[in-house]
């Protein structure tokens, strides 16, 4: 049986994760003290507190066939750390990244994203001779 099935990043869980607080996707029969072992065996980390909630399913209706289903509940873990250890999955990275070229030319690379929610990579190089600054953009696709 597959305890812990993923981690929830959004952006309420990643302001609990600042604050030793991760949010996990957990099997329906998991346990509290099931839950806690598993996430300290994966992660190596030493949990202090689980908190478990039961997620119901929502009705939907689909308007093409005038229909309502409704779909699939699961169960969420809030799972508390001790103060000083932290997960790799929720940390965020860095926003601004600053590269250097063949010829020794610094750039930096700002990170964006589009209304898609696709990330954009924006490369801007400074001015070699006065001229005009020229920059170049790179779309890397998927989250």
């Amino acid at each position: 049986m597959i305890i812990l099935k993923r981690p929830i990043i959004s952006e309420k869980s990643m302001k609990l994760a600042q604050n030793g607080l991760y949010t996990f996707e957990v099997d329906r029969e998991a346990t509290k003290p099931l839950i806690a072992k598993k996430v300290s065996e994966k992660f190596n980390v030493k949990v202090l507190k689980v908190r478990v909630i039961n997620i119901k399913g929502k009705m939907k209706s689909q308007r093409k066939v005038k229909k309502v289903y409704q779909t699939g509940g699961y169960k969420k873990a809030i799972v508390q750390v001790k103060k000083g250890d932290k997960i790799a999955v929720f940390e965020t990275p860095k926003e601004e990244a600053t590269v250097t070229t063949v010829e020794g030319e610094p750039i930096k690379l700002k990170e964006k994203k589009d209304i898609l929610g696709r990330t954009k990579v924006k490369v801007e190089k400074t001015p070699q001779f006065g001229g005009a600054p020229t920059t170049q953009r790179k779309v890397i696709t998927g989250k």
